[in-house]
């Protein structure tokens, strides 16, 4: 049976261990720790992502990420009735230390029962945050499982992503010219200026269901008395639908070449990433109506449904591994106002569970 109890206190340790992207090894030899201590086989990849394994055929991957934005130091747990906050100055990290917290304890409480059970191997990723680069990073060959499910959504874990999109990053620099701001202004040709122009150009937010863009920063200049010779645009824009991605990308370069002819002095260079890729579950496949069945025999409603955002299942998908991810209690997440509901947080750890010994 799961352990409240224990499901809180540990969720509380995980968020109380500093791992924003890039510094997550605190929290990953914990992890190794615990792993170790129900038997698993722990590795670490030449990443630092952690696999944990055990015998058996057919394992189901079980994955989480190990890394949190910031504002993420210090985190002081506060539990307020039915809900676990931070005490506002930073977020939670139940993005994604819910799911961890989840997987843990439905291990924990298979082991403590001695629970017959599908074999498991578990995926806690480093860098998600930061453009899912722990997974891109993943030593496949680590891994046996060829059906996964990514413990990283928002909300309560009957909440299924249905949808992903395409996600492309794009870093605009530009380069003019610098000059004495009060002496000789009209020698310089302002980075910022043009960069500025650029930006307004550009579409901004919600474009229709299926499609987002976002300049997410704009830098440049070193002092305020000079004209600025640098600037760095940065953006993304996500789409559920290719052509729309083509357009949008065709919008930027045609943005950009009309700054070229009216600034012909300046320097603008462009950069597109692609840093993940879209899908859409099939309901037919064995693990998503693995999952189905799993929250209908918890007599939670199954809710599919399209988000913007990516996870590790879409790295995971694009290796050929099935993948399905699952809310995890977490709220307002990426904000000080995140927040993760205690009972949704059980019912996660329930699901992993029932998961893993459903017909067992």
């Amino acid at each position: 049976m799961i352990d409240q109890e224990r499901l809180v206190r540990d969720f509380c340790d995980l968020v109380r261990i500093d791992s924003p992207s890039g510094q997550e090894e605190a929290v990953a030899q914990h992890l190794t720790r615990r792993l170790e201590a129900l038997g698993l086989r722990v590795q670490r990849d030449a990443h630092g992502n952690v696999i944990a394994s055990e015998e058996g055929a057919n394992p189901l991957l079980l994955s989480a990420h190990m890394d949190t934005v910031e504002p993420g130091r210090g985190v002081k747990p506060q539990i307020k009735g039915d809900r676990i906050t931070s005490d506002g100055a930073t977020i939670l990290g139940g993005d994604c230390k819910a799911g961890v917290a989840a997987i843990m304890e439905g291990l924990e409480s298979i082991a403590q029962e001695g629970l017959a059970r599908r074999p498991a191997q578990v995926v806690f990723t480093r860098g998600e945050e930061i453009g899912l680069v722990g997974a891109s990073n993943l030593d496949f060959s680590l891994l046996r499982g060829k059906e996964a499910v990514v413990f990283d959504g928002n909300g309560p874990v009957n909440t299924i992503t249905g949808a992903s999109p395409t996600y492309v990053r794009f870093d605009v620099n530009v380069k003019g010219r610098a000059a004495h701001a009060g002496v000789e202004p009209e020698k310089g040709l302002s980075a910022i200026r043009i960069a500025a122009e650029i930006v307004t150009k550009l579409p901004q937010g919600r474009l229709d269901a299926e499609s987002t863009f976002n300049v997410g920063a704009i830098s440049g200049g070193s002092v305020r008395n000079a004209v600025p010779a640098q600037a760095l645009i940065q953006g993304e824009f996500r789409s559920r639908n290719t052509e729309t991605l083509d357009l949008l990308r065709m919008q930027v370069t045609q943005t950009l070449e009309e700054a070229r002819r009216r600034y012909r002095d300046a320097t603008i260079q462009e950069e597109f990433e692609v840093m993940f890729r879209m899908y859409t579950l099939d309901p037919k496949e064995p693990i998503v109506q693995a999952v189905t069945r799993s929250m209908r025999e918890l007599r939670l409603n199954p809710n599919i449904q399209p988000s913007g955002g990516g996870t590790d299942g879409n790295v995971l998908r694009l290796h050929g591994i099935q993948s399905v991810v699952v809310g995890m209690s977490t709220n307002l997440m990426h904000t000080v106002d995140e927040y993760v509901v205690i009972p949704d947080l059980v019912n996660t750890a329930r699901f992993c569970q029932q998961l893993l010994t459903g017909g067992k």
